[in-house]
């Protein structure tokens, strides 16, 4: 049952606008249509094209509404070229309206294709490449790819023939990719063995604290692949390179200068925090038995939806400063267990030596972030995670490596070919944007250390999955940068693709899927490729979600841009339902881009300067606050009720923390002030904050209890532009949003599929949610037949059936049909509590008769103590009174068990 403490009434379970990130992208543009190109022209009528897609749903059989087969029926059309043409000559709203179906990407898919064999079975006899690339499950779910069939065949190709040779001279893609137990440092019998490929290198030589700075004795050997190795036999049983102590790679040069530089594949590194701007030591990580971290709790099992929350530990604190793996563990994994997450999205976990970077620059690739602790205490927070249900993905960055060469990567580049380097040279190797490395993924050694790197994550971290940033910057030459993606499909699937890139992606998520079947692989990709999140079995690059970036940057220009009167609603739900539906998306309202310096969070460009003010609860809200904490409310929910698959919340956005993010730099004096979550907001009980923490519990759990997230079934009856209404159908529930800024709806008609009694399930208006208790939530709301069932023409907004309801002004409400069994379920229980009242009422009396029997045997005074007047004493008249309704109840006739 859930709680009706947080608005969430208690009910049984229930069987491309211009997108924008301060950090990467900008001004890219995203419009896909049921995997068809659409053009634009002139201009478009959106209400016709709702209307469209919404009567092809209702000309599915009735009686396939919300049932098993409304994913296979709805498939069988969706993949029809329809006989639309979408124009539009603004380019202000490239979107198109979608009704998502949600395909399992790593389960029951099914293949008749020969190279499925090859593309999922590693064990399997290899045929040709040619045979294998004929027949790509793509294109059969999306036709309108197939002039682009060479491309397809090409990648899949490529990517045959790259597994083929892996498991030829490595024994598979699995062995592969444990590259730690060879590279870097690893214990031997008897010693310790350094290996590092440098093949530019001349001559090198380990260094570090235990030789005093001096590799004379330590000198390295170097093989035909430009591999450099040492071993170092252990003094007297003991390692000669202690636990914890620093260390370096040295290598000469070709014009015989000798550098230094961390080791590549180092586990963890660390900097002198006494020292202004010193540079990051590579530090040896062997920890004695006693000191290792030792795993206590299973992986928890992998959810129906993701419902993500983006963390990042160094500003989890509450006090300007860094916080620690431990300190997050401890004191925010049981806020985010409590408001009903299922999964932690971890950021800036991979060491980089720029704090302000938010992790994406990365220098060590196998090193945790030493700034919050040691590989230990990360490992105590996962496990810690785990053992309250908690998933934890890892933002993996292996789009770009930081520019630094001292303490980075790219100190191994010095001016040799790509072919012995981790990056490309020239042009094609730089990221002018992002100031950064871009990896040369046809390097078999580059291959080797990103793939390593997934393994060495999910292996000894324990790690669920990965958020892959970056991703379109992979996938084009390009790299986004001033670049419109229109919806033509050439854009995605031409010279300007980066097939190593695409290739590297597929192999990538094939290793993280052999390894962990159960893991959840989401990439960050604001263009829409096509195929991105389908598996590589239908020559799709195989990632489980993709991140629904334009839908935060649509309620940023709202927010910023248009007054409430002018918000459109099909506008709203455009947006929202712009997606592929074959493939999975993470829908969110707002992540750490809309925060970042030089913006502000939704809930401070909703309230503003009022945040600081108005935020008690012990006087009457502004109208601004009032409205900000509603549309706060609503904004987030509807882009998690119809937005995508997933839904992902940054850390603290969930209680509408104030500001922006500004990490310490000298521009704003190497302050931690705006680097921080202020949770005594949300802890204060006299502030509104707490108000839509509680909400953002309520709308979790909702998808707990009905898991309407993972339904396939999405219909939206209405978006009325004159009421700002807008009612959807998703699983099981009906949605109605009001978006008016004034007008509440007594006795509004909403459309249903199915008849029957329907309440409430989630209330935005809920007092204990800070909104004023005008819903009723005992009230039952009957159906009316609405026409002929599969006429749509003859129905109330396509839908066979409607009840009414009160809709007040910026609320959103959700209602749930009443199953007859949970009828006779709920009168079973009410004549249960009615016998066991008047039992109780039974005892109560036997317990005054024993009362005044002792008073009589000269126990007066005990007795006084315990006996009061049943006349006086309100309780037990309220009981008394109870009772006798009870059993006149019981009487007449009320059925037993």
């Amino acid at each position: 049952m859930l709680s009706s403490s947080l608005g969430l009434v208690s009910t049984p379970r229930a069987g491309s606008s211009s997108l924008s990130s301060s950090r990467d992208y900008t001004k890219l543009k995203s419009s896909r249509y049921l995997g068809r190109r659409l053009s634009f022209e002139s201009n478009y009528d959106v209400d016709g094209l709702i209307f469209l897609v919404t009567s092809l749903i209702e000309n599915i059989p009735h009686d396939l509404d919300g049932g098993s087969n409304f994913m296979a029926a709805r498939t069988s059309w969706c993949t029809k070229q329809l006989p639309i043409k979408v124009t539009c000559r603004s380019q202000k709203l490239l979107r198109h309206h979608v009704f998502s179906s949600r395909i399992p990407v790593y389960q029951r898919v099914e293949h008749n294709s020969p190279i499925s064999a090859i593309l999922t079975d590693d064990n399997s006899t290899m045929v040709s490449a040619e045979d294998d690339t004929e027949n790509i499950g793509i294109l059969s779910i999306d036709p309108g790819l197939e002039p682009f069939k060479d491309h397809f065949k090409c990648r899949v190709r490529k990517y045959v023939e790259q597994k083929r040779l892996l498991e030829n001279y490595e024994g598979s893609l699995e062995e592969f990719a444990k590259g730690y137990l060879n590279f870097g440092f690893t214990r031997g019998e008897g010693g310790i063995v350094y290996r590092e490929w440098a093949p530019a290198a001349e001559e090198a030589q380990l260094i570090g604290d235990f030789n005093g700075w001096d590799g004379t004795n330590h000198k390295m050997e170097k093989n035909q692949f430009g591999v450099w190795s040492i071993k170092i036999p252990d003094s007297d049983g003991i390692p000669v390179i202690p636990h914890n102590s620093r260390v370096k790679f040295q290598f000469k040069l070709g014009n015989g200068v000798w550098i230094d530089r961390i080791p590549a594949w180092i586990k963890y590194a660390t900097v002198d925090p006494t020292r202004f701007a010193a540079p990051y030591d590579g530090v040896y990580w062997d920890p004695p038995p006693s000191e290792r971290y030792e795993f206590k709790y299973p992986r928890p099992p992998k959810p129906h939806a993701p419902r993500i929350y983006e963390a990042h530990v160094g500003m989890s604190g509450s006090e300007p400063g860094v916080s620690s793996y431990r300190e997050f563990a401890d004191n925010v994994l049981p806020r985010i267990r409590a408001n009903n997450y299922n999964t932690v999205q971890l950021m800036a976990v991979m060491e980089h030596s720029y704090y302000a970077s938010f992790g994406y620059h990365v220098t060590n690739f196998f090193a945790v972030s030493s700034r919050s602790g040691t590989p230990e205490d990360l490992k105590y927070l996962i496990d810690k995670a785990h053992s309250l249900g908690l998933r934890v993905l890892m933002d993996v960055v292996h789009s770009h490596a930081s520019n630094n060469v001292t303490d980075g990567l790219n100190g191994y580049d010095v001016g040799q070919g790509s072919q012995d380097s981790y990056f490309h040279t020239g042009d094609r190797g730089y990221h002018a944007l992002w100031d950064s490395r871009l990896f040369n993924y046809a390097n078999w050694e580059v291959l080797r250390f990103l793939l390593s790197n997934l393994r060495w994550w999910l292996e000894e971290y324990k790690f669920d999955g990965f958020r892959f940033d970056g991703v379109t910057s992979m996938l084009y030459h390009h790299h986004g940068i001033n670049m419109t993606f229109t919806g033509n499909y050439s854009e995605y699937f031409s010279e300007t693709t980066d097939v190593d890139a695409v290739v590297y992606l597929m192999l990538a998520n094939c290793l993280v899927h052999n390894i962990l079947p159960d893991a959840t692989v989401i990439a960050e990709d604001v263009s829409g490729m096509p195929g991105l999140s389908l598996p590589v079995v239908m020559g799709g690059i195989g990632f489980d979600y993709r991140l629904a970036m334009g839908i935060p940057d649509q309620w940023m220009d709202y927010l910023k841009n248009k007054k409430d009167e002018e918000w459109s609603m099909k506008e709203i739900l455009w947006s929202l339902t712009n997606r592929r539906y074959t493939e999975n998306c993470v829908a969110y309202a707002e992540s750490h881009d809309q925060a970042i310096v030089g913006d502000k969070t939704m809930a401070f460009l909703l309230m503003d300067k009022e945040m600081y003010s108005g935020m008690s609860s012990l006087t009457d809200a502004s109208p601004t606050v009032d409205r900000g904490i509603a549309l706060h409310k609503m904004i987030h929910f509807i882009t998690m009720a119809i937005g995508g698959d997933g839904y992902l919340n940054f850390m603290g956005n969930e209680f509408g923390h104030p500001e922006w993010i500004d990490f310490p730099r000298e521009g704003n004096g190497w302050s931690y002030e705006k680097c921080r979550r202020q949770w005594n907001l949300v802890d204060t009980e006299h502030l509104r904050y707490k108000f839509m923490n509680a909400f953002d519990r309520a709308m979790n759990m909702l998808d707990e209890k009905f898991q309407f997230l993972a339904s396939t079934k999405q219909i939206v009856s209405s978006t009325n532009e004159e009421d700002k209404v807008i009612v959807f159908e998703r699983g099981d529930l009906v949605f109605v949003f009001n978006f008016h800024p004034e007008n509440t709806y007594e006795g509004y008609k909403v459309g249903c599929g199915w008849p029957g009694k329907y309440r409430v399930a989630l209330d935005s208006d809920a007092w204990e949610c800070g909104g004023h208790g005008r819903v009723g939530h005992d009230v039952d709301h009957f159906t009316s037949p609405e026409g002929i069932p599969g006429v749509p023409e003859t129905n109330f907004n396509n839908r066979s059936n409607s009840f009414k309801v009160l809709s007040p002004a910026c609320t959103c409400v959700v209602y749930y049909r009443v199953e007859e069994s949970e009828e006779e379920c709920n009168n079973i229980e009410s004549i249960n509590d009615n016998k066991t009242l008047v039992a109780n009422r039974a005892a109560k009396l036997e317990n005054l008769e024993e009362l005044v029997v002792a008073s009589n045997e000269g126990e007066h005074n005990v007795v006084e103590s315990k006996l009061e007047d049943p006349k006086k004493n309100p309780e037990v008249e309220e009981t008394e009174k109870r009772s006798q309704d009870e059993v006149e109840v019981t009487e007449k006739g009320t059925p037993d068990d």
